[in-house]
């Protein structure tokens, strides 16, 4: 958590103010990047009231059972207020542009990022929302592949018995039944050589429709800002739903990654509108 511009607190300070060792103040950090410290011009770390008190969050998640990767986190991540990757996406980012997409183009277009993100992405953090358990089936296969060589692969789904969390495959996320998560569709590949994602949520009053007939509000986009949030955003939710999955899978924190390009912004805007005509025409 990056230290406000009113730090002023030694690591002295912090250790006496939470009751933390200053040896294991350094070692969070070291791991952890938490408390992430602001430096003098000596090097000398500097710390702030908001440090303090995320400190003793993690202390507080740690004495409730978490793991302290998991307590580390959750102190570092806000709390997703809606609970949905895609109203917390757009809450963000207000000039995604919604499209209005059938389930079909939706498939397309997931495939077309797994099969990116399998061929090019670099140690990725991977994130797959597919509402029913049933439907990951038929994608379950590319995701073990997906999952061997990344960070992490987490699928959301309505799992009645999920596996065990453990590096390489898939870390199942059961998704409660009054989660927004259970009409929302995620594909989120965010690595620093391919970020892109692709959020959406079904209409609504299409449940008596098979699901193949049914349409999305979605949007998408492979500026690395974006990306980061969508997975950050679900990662928090992953925290929340299925908190035991770091014990199994340590994740190293990630830095801020450069914003999209002007060049960027055009070419997805004319993306926007070839997809639109795809769609219209099937």
């Amino acid at each position: 958590m990056a230290a406000t511009s009113r730090a002023s607190l030694t690591i002295g300070d912090l250790a006496h103010r939470t009751g933390v060792p200053i040896s294991t103040l350094r070692s969070w950090e070291k791991r952890y990047g938490f408390p992430e410290p602001s430096r003098q011009p000596g090097g000398h770390r500097r710390y702030s009231e908001t440090d303090v008190d995320a400190v003793l969050d993690v202390l507080a998640r740690r004495r409730g059972g978490l793991s302290l990767a998991a307590a580390v986190h959750r102190a570092e991540v806000p709390q997703v207020r809606t609970g949905s990757v895609f109203a917390e996406l757009r809450r963000l980012h207000p000039l995604l542009r919604p499209q209005v997409l059938s389930r079909r183009t939706l498939v397309s277009m997931s495939h077309a990022i797994e099969d990116e993100c399998a061929a090019r992405a670099a140690d990725p953090v991977l994130v797959g929302g597919f509402q029913r358990e049933r439907f990951l089936q038929a994608s379950y296969e590319r995701w073990r592949e997906l999952a061997r060589t990344a960070q992490v692969a987490i699928v959301f789904a309505d799992f009645a018995a999920p596996a065990a969390p453990r590096r390489g495959v898939p870390v199942e996320v059961p998704i409660p039944p009054d989660s927004p998560l259970n009409r929302e569709w995620l594909v989120v590949c965010d690595a620093a050589d391919l970020p892109a994602c692709l959020v959406a949520v079904e209409r609504p009053g299409q449940r008596a429709e098979p699901p193949r007939q049914r349409t999305f509000e979605a949007v998408w986009s492979v500026d690395p800002q974006v990306v980061r949030d969508a997975s950050r955003i679900a990662i928090a939710l992953a925290d929340e739903l299925r908190p035991a999955w770091r014990d199994a899978i340590h994740l190293p924190p990630q830095a801020d990654p450069p914003g999209a390009s002007e060049d960027l912004y055009r070419a997805t805007l004319l993306f926007d509108r070839m997809v639109a005509y795809i769609d219209s025409a099937d």
